[in-house]
C-alpha cells in the first residue's frame, strides 16, 4: 500500500465529529415552534413565545403550587391532548401545547365563573379596580355571564391585619400568593389559610398581626383587591396615575421602583423586578416612606437665622449669606477651616458638584459618612462581589449589621440563597440576628474581639472555606465600637481565604457613589473624616461646617461630640429637606429637593449605578448640585456645568470609576451600570490587642432598626409609630442577676454619662452583652458612646 493510500485509509477510519450538544428544548405553542430552556415551565415558555396564559396563583419568584387552575392548557401526548396545569408542567422535547383550544377556553371560563360566584363585584370602590388581574381576565377569558344568582358570602370588611395592610376576605380568591410570600420569601409566616372547605379564608391568628417588614409586597402581588395598603387606600385610580421608573435610596441596596403620582403628589411606590438586585421586592420603609415627601413641615424655601429663630428668605439672600460664611472662615482660618460632612442621601451628581466645590475652595475635609462606617479606601478598594456573586457563592460569610434591619431586601436575597441555592452561610456576630436562622453556623464574639474569633473560625471551617467561591458581606455592625475590630477581622479573612471577595455594606443610600465621586477625606492633604471634623469643630478649629443632608445629632454615634461640634463651629450651613435637630443650629438652611423631586444617578452597595427620576415638582426647593453651582459662583469658582446632564457627563469624564456611566449606557442597561471599584485592596491589621475587660458588667452593642427616629420615618404617618424604642436588651439571666425584671428601670453608666433606661429581656443575646437600638424616638444610647474608645462598656444597676 502506497503512503497516499495509507493516509486515505487513516482518514476513513477517523470518527466523525460529534454534532454540537443541543442546549434548548423545542416545543410547539399554538402551532409555532419555540426554543425553550430545559426545565422551564410551560407557562413561562409560552410567554417567551408571545402567548400569555392567564394565571392567578403563579408568580415567577415563588414556588408554583397550581392552586387556581386558571392556567390550564392542553398538551398532546400518546393518548391525545391532555389538560395540564402549565405552571406545574416542565417543557419536554417536541412537546405540543395548545392554549386556545375549545376545551381550554371552556375550562378557563369555568374557573372564572366559580371564582366570581362569591366575589363581591365591588370594582367601583375597590382599590384594585383598573389594575386587577381578575377583572382583566374576566373580560378576556371569562364566560361573559354567570349562572349563579344566589346571595354571596359576606364577612366583616375590611379588617386591619397589620398597621399597614387591610384585608377584605370577600374579595380573596385563595390563590396562596400572600401566604407563600410571607413564608417562603420573607420568612414571616404570619398570614395563613384558616378553616376548611367552603369556609377557607386568609387571616392572621389572634394577637399575632402581620407585622412583617415586607407586608407591602403582598398587596402588590395580590391578584385581586383582598389586600390593600393603608397609605394608598382611596387615594387614586390607576388611570389617574402618572409614573416613572426610579431607584429607592432608603438604604444602599438600590431597589428598582416605580414612582407614581397624581395631581403633582406622590401617592405610591411599586417594586420593579430587577434581576440582579431586588427581584421586584421592596421593604415597607422604602415602599411607604414617600409620605415624608408630602409632610407639611417640608422646607420649601431657605432659612436664615435671625435672633433665636429662623426666617424664610429668598434664594439669593440665603446663598449670599452662605457664601459670606464660607468666605469669612477662609479669610480667618484658611481653606482648611471649612469642612463638609454628608452627601450620601443625594445623587452622584450632587456629591460630585459639592466635591468639586470643596476642591475649588481648597478644603480637603469632606466625608459622606458620619463616623458609622468603614474607611473610604476599604469600602471602595476591597475586591468586590456583586449581589448575584454573593448569592451564588459556595460559602457566604456575614460579618455585618443585621441585614433584615438595615438592608432588608438583601436579607431576602440571602434567605433565598440559603434556602434554595444551598449556599452555606457563616455568620460572625455579637448577637443573634435575622441571618442566624439561615446560617449553618453562627459564632458570637464579644464586641472588640471579632478578629480573634474570625482567626479561629477560618481554622475550624477551613474545609468549607476551601470549597468553591467565598464571598463576605462586611460592614460595621456595632456603632458603640470603633471600625478597627471589623477591619482586623476583614484582614484575617483576606489572609486565610485566598480569592475571597467582599460585598461591603454602607448605612445610607449613596455612600459608595458619594465617596467615589470625591466626597471623602483627601488623604494626600491630611483630610479629616467626619469624626475628626467634629473633634476639630468642638475645639473651635472649623470656621464653617457644611451639613450636606447630614444630622450629626441623630446619626453620629457619639452624641456628645456632635453637640460640642455644632456649638464650636464658627458658622453652620445646612442643606436639608427638614429643619432637623442639627439644622436648627445652622446660620443658613438651604431647602433641598428630595426623593421623587430630583433626577440623577445613584450607586448601590455593589457599585451599580442606576437612574433616579423626578416625578413631582420640588416647588422652590433645589437639588443639591444646583445649590453647589450657585454657591460656587458667588465664591468665584465656575464648576463647569449648568445642567444635570452636564454634571453626569463631567463626572464620567473626570472620575475614572464613573467612565462607563454614559447616557447611552444608562438608557441601554435598565438594571444599571456596574462600576469597576475593587482592585484587591489589602486591609492591614492593627497591632493593638483586643480591648480587655473592665470593671463594668456589660459591653454595649448599638445598632439600627428598620424603623427609627430618622426624618423619613418620623415624617411618614403610616410608619412613625412603628419605631420600637430605645430599650436596654439583656439576657434574662443577666437581668435576673441584677434584679431587673422585664420592663423595669435601671441605671446605666458608661465613661460618658449615666442614664435611666427600661430593660427588655432578650434570650437571643449572649451573656454579658447589652443591646440598645440606635436613634429611637425615646432613645439616648448615643449619649453613652465615646467615639474615641475602641468599645463601650456599661455598668447596669437596678433602681
Amino acid at each position: 500500500m502506497t503512503d497516499t493510500a495509507k493516509a486515505d485509509a487513516g482518514k476513513a477510519e477517523a470518527p466523525a465529529p460529534e454534532p454540537p450538544k443541543k442546549t434548548t428544548v423545542t416545543i410547539t405553542v399554538d402551532g409555532k415552534a419555540h426554543e425553550a430552556r430545559p426545565g422551564q415551565l410551560v407557562i413561562d415558555a409560552a410567554e417567551d413565545a408571545g402567548v400569555y396564559v392567564p394565571r392567578f396563583c403563579y408568580h415567577p419568584r415563588m414556588t408554583p403550587v397550581g392552586m387556581c387552575r386558571q392556567c390550564l392548557v392542553e398538551v398532546e401526548g400518546p393518548r391525545g391532548p391532555m389538560m395540564v396545569v402549565s405552571c406545574m408542567t416542565p417543557v419536554a422535547e417536541n412537546q405540543v401545547v395548545h392554549t386556545d383550544s375549545p376545551t381550554v377556553k371552556k375550562a378557563q371560563e369555568g374557573v372564572l365563573e366559580f371564582l366570581l360566584a362569591n366575589h363581591p363585584l365591588d370594582c367601583p370602590v375597590c382599590d384594585k379596580g383598573g389594575e386587577c388581574p381578575l377583572q382583566d381576565q374576566a373580560f378576556s377569558h371569562g364566560p361573559g355571564e354567570s349562572r349563579f344568582v344566589e346571595e354571596k358570602r359576606h364577612y366583616e370588611k375590611p379588617i386591619a391585619i397589620s398597621d399597614l395592610v387591610f384585608l377584605d376576605r370577600e374579595r380573596c380568591i385563595l390563590c396562596d400568593r400572600c401566604t407563600r410570600f410571607a413564608k417562603e420569601v420573607a420568612g414571616d409566616p404570619l398570614i395563613h389559610f384558616t378553616f376548611r372547605g367552603n369556609d377557607t379564608q386568609i387571616n392572621t391568628f389572634p394577637d399575632d398581626p402581620f407585622s412583617s417588614y415586607f407586608s407591602g409586597n403582598t398587596v402588590q402581588i395580590c391578584p385581586v383587591g383582598a389586600l390593600t395598603a393603608k397609605p394608598y387606600r382611596f387615594k387614586a385610580r390607576p388611570w389617574d396615575l402618572e409614573q416613572t421608573e426610579s431607584t429607592c435610596t432608603t438604604c444602599s441596596v438600590g431597589c428598582r421602583t416605580v414612582v407614581q403620582s397624581t395631581r403633582d403628589e406622590l401617592v405610591r411606590y411599586q417594586g420593579v423586578d430587577s434581576d440582579p438586585v431586588n427581584w421586584g421586592w421592596l421593604c415597607d420603609k422604602g415602599r411607604f416612606g414617600f409620605e415624608s415627601v408630602n409632610a407639611p413641615d417640608r422646607l420649601r424655601l431657605p432659612l436664615v437665622k435671625r435672633g433665636e429663630g429662623h426666617e424664610q428668605v429668598a434664594w439669593n439672600v440665603a446663598l449670599d449669606a452662605a457664601a459670606a460664611a464660607i468666605r469669612t472662615a477662609i479669610d480667618s482660618g484658611g481653606a482648611g477651616s471649612v469642612a463638609i460632612i454628608g452627601g450620601a442621601r443625594g445623587t452622584n451628581e450632587d456629591a460630585y458638584a459639592w466635591a468639586t466645590l470643596a476642591r475649588g475652595i481648597g478644603t480637603p475635609h469632606t466625608d459622606a459618612q458620619l463616623g458609622d462606617g468603614l474607611p473610604a479606601d476599604v469600602l471602595l478598594g476591597l475586591p468586590r462581589a456583586t449581589i448575584d456573586d454573593a448569592m451564588k457563592a459556595t460559602t457566604l460569610v456575614v460579618l455585618a449589621p443585621d441585614l433584615k434591619e438595615e438592608l432588608p431586601v438583601l436579607f431576602l436575597r440571602v434567605k433565598d440563597a440559603a434556602d434554595k441555592r444551598k449556599t452555606r452561610v457563616l455568620e460572625v456576630s455579637a448577637r443573634d440576628t435575622s441571618v442566624s436562622a439561615l446560617a449553618y453556623r453562627t459564632v458570637h464574639y464579644r464586641p472588640g474581639e471579632q478578629a480573634n474569633v474570625v482567626r479561629q473560625l477560618v481554622v475550624d471551617e477551613s474545609e468549607q472555606l476551601g470549597k468553591g467561591n467565598v464571598v463576605a458581606i462586611v460592614g460595621r455592625a456595632n456603632l458603640a465600637e470603633s471600625a478597627q475590630p471589623t477591619l482586623d477581622a476583614i484582614a484575617a479573612l483576606q489572609t486565610a481565604v485566598p480569592g475571597i471577595r467582599f460585598l461591603p455594606v454602607a448605612r445610607r443610600g449613596n455612600v459608595l457613589g458619594a465617596l467615589a465621586a470625591g466626597l471623602r477625606p483627601d488623604t494626600g492633604e491630611s483630610g479629616m473624616d467626619a469624626t475628626a471634623i467634629c473633634e476639630a469643630a468642638a475645639a473651635g478649629k472649623i470656621g464653617c461646617l457644611v451639613l450636606l443632608g447630614a444630622d450629626p445629632l441623630a446619626d453620629l454615634p457619639d452624641r456628645s461630640l456632635a453637640r460640642r461640634a455644632l456649638a464650636g463651629a464658627g458658622s453652620i450651613i445646612a442643606v436639608d429637606t427638614f429643619l432637623t435637630e442639627s439644622a436648627a443650629h445652622a446660620d443658613v438652611v438651604l431647602a433641598a429637593a428630595t426623593t421623587g423631586e430630583r433626577a440623577g444617578t445613584t450607586t448601590n452597595l455593589e457599585g451599580r449605578v442606576t437612574r433616579l427620576s423626578q416625578k413631582v415638582s420640588a416647588g422652590l426647593a433645589r437639588p443639591d448640585w444646583m445649590i453647589a453651582v450657585e454657591l460656587a459662583e458667588r465664591l468665584g469658582h465656575d464648576l463647569g456645568f449648568t445642567a444635570l446632564d452636564g454634571v453626569t457627563h463631567e463626572l464620567a469624564v473626570t472620575v475614572d470609576a464613573f467612565a462607563p456611566v454614559t447616557a447611552d449606557a444608562l438608557a441601554t442597561h435598565r438594571d444599571g451600570v456596574l462600576l469597576d471599584l475593587g482592585h484587591g485592596h489589602e486591609v492591614a491589621p492593627s497591632a493593638a490587642a483586643a480591648p480587655s475587660g473592665s470593671s463594668y458588667d456589660f459591653r454595649l452593642v448599638a445598632a439600627r432598626k428598620l424603623y427609627d427616629a430618622g426624618q423619613l420615618v418620623r415624617r411618614s404617618p403610616s410608619l412613625a409609630h412603628l419605631a420600637p424604642g430605645g430599650l436596654l436588651h439583656l439576657h434574662p439571666h443577666d437581668a435576673d442577676r441584677l434584679g431587673a425584671g422585664d420592663g423595669k428601670q435601671v441605671k446605666v453608666t458608661s465613661t460618658r454619662t449615666s442614664l435611666t433606661m427600661t430593660v427588655a429581656h432578650d434570650e437571643s443575646l449572649p451573656r454579658g452583652v447589652a443591646f440598645v437600638p440606635f436613634n429611637q424616638p425615646d432613645g439616648t444610647v448615643a449619649e453613652l458612646i465615646d467615639s474615641a474608645a475602641p468599645v463601650t462598656d456599661l455598668k447596669v444597676e437596678s433602681l
